[in-house]
């Protein structure tokens, strides 16, 4: 829904200047400018300003093709186009109502001097908050099939910055985070140690994921990623570790190739986010701003929801995905025999549907229902799932029809083993299959190594997959929430549908792993969140004792688990713990019924990367207000200014804090509840435990 749009203004070939010989051209907004020029030797580059200060060297653009290996120097200006555009527009769903669309644009038009002579656009947009530019290969008679070597964009870093980052992985973004100086990156030794991650491939010791997380010397915040990744691989960075620079590294194909293109085509848009206040990083949406308006007309049926499921505990090892052992285990008559602990059961789904309608959750999470499970796991196998035949214990139209007598949703799991090849000849079938049996969601998987054999997750041939499962859900009118996939680019404002990923470090490594540190949870929203939400899998509250390992537990304090589900956004929440550990403390389960999922509006209070983050969110239609803080291994106070409320107001605040003696370690469950009234004017200061947190809830008294 468009609210305030400018008429975009065009001037051809506008003057420029000349400076060292160089043509150079200026394109700027506020804070922030961006040059352009040419080098001598013909080679396109650029460079960014924060406040007058050099932030990003001059840096060079240009590409490697298997039809011009040198498609990145002798190239000459030949015409200029600028424009300025003003929108202001409404998401589907979202942490704001309203989101501005505000930047000048420069569009530079190249021509290689050589014969024959190719054209290449590049496309500039600096906002108030950084700047975004992308390539565009004009129609041209010289070029229309052709495949990319290699893409030679730079970031030339003015300093070693200090730096968040994970493994330039081809296959897994489910690292933890590295804080290190740009010149101390090398990821060889955490890549091996990560063994809980089913498929590592990073050939390359110093490159690193988007959106890559800085902060340099003077206090600067730097973050570079990219926006509407389509029909195009996944972009890592190499670190030049003696100059800081960091350079494009494409995801490649099983035969080296990075992109097989088609003129006219655009790249997806390379995004520098910069400023000198960590919580304008936050709030920025210049990502999602780069992607194009919702393809799907008809978005009535998409509706953002919580949900509990069939999940944790398998993850700790309570039940199984699988309903026999072993893909042998059959009686005389080749009947599975059953071991006695599969998940999946239509009385288990049962008691998850029971749970949800009497607390007000809409969804149900089953996976391990459908047959193949005893077969799959590391195998690089093709043909392992066929998505629409359940186990023996779950009886897939008597659940549906309980489901639907309680008003809950079933959400369906299609884990595809990678076998991407063997999702993509049934996706028909499986839809059609959730349409006839009432699901209006699926959340996808993608453990294991893909198949086409050879091809990778973040390449151009999984990017086009993940894509065309978006649309066919749009088809079938079917939400996705997608595991294992690339990283999000900020496609959920152009595939509403798509509507969370996974695509980093979950909860779920703390059933099954090492966990995650409780710096983890302050790092996600300034590197993977800043693409799109994650399904993090938040609130678990038996939080020690759920695993015979010892020393194994949740990293954080239950408080914690409750702020998550402010701090890392997602239109689809799990209230991921078992139903037994909420009933032992339903007085703090209340937040979590209570939370909403889609927001009219999101204040970012104050943050720090790795350190500390508050945010308050207005819920939908509501004067609701909820607000979450989090903090790293260290104590601190969270200080809250309410004047976001509204003025001569009053308001029943509720406090789920950390107990004076909670400690993530050592006393991790410990919690109280208070309630005041509180008003604009108000200032909330609440105690955070070491790995802890604060979750409130800030409702008006008609909740209008």
């Amino acid at each position: 829904m468009f609210i305030k749009q400018t008429i975009i203004c065009l001037l051809l070939l506008p003057a420029f200047l000349i400076c060292g010989g160089q043509q150079k051209q200026t394109v700027e907004m506020n804070k922030i400018k961006l040059l352009f020029s040419i080098d001598g030797e013909g080679r396109p580059e650029y460079e960014v300003f924060f406040q007058d200060k050099q932030v990003v060297q001059p840096s060079r653009l240009g590409f490697v093709l298997q039809e011009d290996s040198a498609f990145y120097r002798d190239f000459e200006l030949v015409g200029t186009e600028r424009a300025t555009f003003d929108q202001t527009w409404q998401p589907v769903w979202g942490e704001t109502k309203n989101i501005r669309n505000h930047y000048n644009e420069m569009t530079i038009h190249l021509r290689r001097k050589a014969n024959p002579s190719l054209l290449l656009d590049l496309v500039f947009r600096v906002f108030e908050d950084g700047v975004g530019f992308r390539y565009r290969f004009p129609k041209q008679a010289n070029l229309t099939y052709f495949v990319v070597k290699n893409e030679l964009t730079q970031f030339n870093m003015t300093g070693d910055h200090n730096t968040f980052w994970i493994p330039g992985d081809y296959d897994t973004n489910e690292y933890s985070y590295t804080l290190s100086k740009l010149s101390a990156v090398d990821n060889k030794e955490l890549v091996e140690k990560s063994t809980d991650i089913a498929v590592r491939v990073a050939p390359d010791p110093y490159a690193v994921q988007t959106p890559l997380m800085m902060k340099t010397a003077n206090g600067v915040y730097i973050n570079v990623h990219e926006a509407a990744l389509l029909n195009y691989p996944a972009m890592q960075l190499h670190v030049d570790r003696a100059t800081y620079s960091l350079s494009s590294s494409l995801v490649p194909d099983a035969v080296g190739n990075k992109a097989y293109l088609h003129a006219p085509f655009s790249t997806p848009w390379r995004t520098i986010i910069i400023s000198d206040k960590a919580t304008d990083i936050l709030a920025s949406k210049t990502v999602l701003n780069l992607n194009e308006p919702s393809k799907i007309q008809n978005t009535s049926w998409i509706k953002p929801m919580k949900f509990v499921g069939v999940w944790w505990e398998m993850q700790i090892g309570k039940s199984t995905w699988s309903y026999s052992d072993f893909a042998d285990s059959t009686d005389a008559q080749g009947r599975p025999i059953p071991n006695n602990r599969h998940g999946a059961t239509t009385a288990n789904v049962k008691r998850y549907i029971d749970f949800a309608a009497k607390n007000g959750i809409r969804g149900v999470l089953v996976e391990g229902w459908n047959t193949g499970w005893e077969d799959w796991f590391g195998k690089w196998k093709e043909d392992v799932f066929d998505f629409v035949t359940p186990y023996p214990d779950f009886d897939i139209n008597e659940v549906m029809s309980y489901a639907k007598s309680k008003g809950v949703s079933i959400i369906m799991h299609n884990e595809t083993s990678g076998s991407a090849t063997n999702y993509e000849r049934r996706l028909d079938t499986a839809f059609r299959f959730m349409k006839e049996h009432g699901y209006n969601s699926v959340k996808t998987g993608y453990v294991g190594k893909i198949i086409p054999r050879g091809e990778h997750h973040d390449g151009q041939w999984m990017i086009n997959h993940y894509t065309r499962v978006a649309e066919k859900g749009a088809q079938y009118q079917v939400m996705i929430d997608v595991h294992e996939p690339m990283r999000p680019t900020g496609l959920q404002r152009t595939y509403p549908n798509w509507m969370a990923s996974e695509a980093a470090r979950g909860n779920e490594y703390n059933g099954f792993s090492v966990g995650n540190a409780p710096s983890h949870e302050t790092i996600l929203p300034f590197t993977r969140l800043m693409g799109g939400p994650m399904d993090y899998t938040p609130g678990i509250f038996k939080i020690q004792g759920y695993s015979n390992v010892p020393g194994r537990q949740v990293h954080s304090t239950l408080a914690k688990q409750l702020a998550l589900y402010v701090t890392l956004y997602s239109p689809l929440q799990m209230a991921a713990d078992l139903i037994e550990n909420y009933e032992t403390h339903m007085d703090a389960f209340r937040f979590i019924k209570d939370v909403p999922v889609d927001w009219d509006d999101t204040k970012i209070i104050n943050a720090e990367p790795g350190e500390y983050l508050t945010i308050a969110r207005k819920e939908k239609n509501k004067n609701n207000w909820f607000a979450g803080a989090i903090t790293n291994e260290n104590k601190r106070t969270a200080t809250i200014p309410l004047s976001f409320l509204d003025k001569g107001k009053k308001y029943t605040a509720t406090v789920y804090a950390d107990a004076p003696n909670a400690d993530w370690k050592n006393n991790p469950e410990a919690y109280t509840i208070s309630s005041q009234t509180v008003t604009s004017e108000t200032v909330l200061s609440i105690p955070l435990a070491a790995g802890g947190g604060a979750a409130i809830s800030i409702m008006a008294p008609d909740g209008k």
